[in-house]
């Protein structure tokens, strides 16, 4: 269950995402993955209509998806506006260095196929 702030007011207000999209995992390409994303979490699960097996939520703050060019103008939009926000670091991929003739060397562990 996503975590609920509540204002002065007593009013229920959620909280906001702040994170960097991951690479897509089906490409090798980082498009999209350059900008830091503002959006809420869910204030309620998704519901399936029984009729049409449709999936659809009353929560309208899920539409929204900010994007920023860094971190701080995604922390100082979030502050200015009064949203309490996490921030979600992201995790940079452990590169493996590798020449192209290192498929051929003599100390290849494992067969080499097509």
């Amino acid at each position: 269950m996503p975590r609920a702030f509540f204002d002065r007011s007593g009013e229920r207000t959620m909280v906001a995402r702040i994170f960097k999209p991951a690479r897509n995992a089906m490409q090798s390409g980082v498009a999209k993955t350059k900008h830091w994303v503002l959006e809420f979490e869910p204030e309620r699960p998704r519901a399936v209509e029984p009729l049409m097996g449709y999936t659809s939520s009353t929560d309208m703050e899920s539409q929204v998806r900010l994007t920023f060019e860094t971190h701080e103008e995604a922390v100082a939009y979030a502050e200015r506006s009064g949203i309490p926000y996490q921030v979600y670091e992201p995790h940079e991929p452990a590169r493996r260095k590798m020449a192209y003739s290192d498929n051929f060397s003599y100390r290849r562990v494992g067969q080499w196929t097509h």
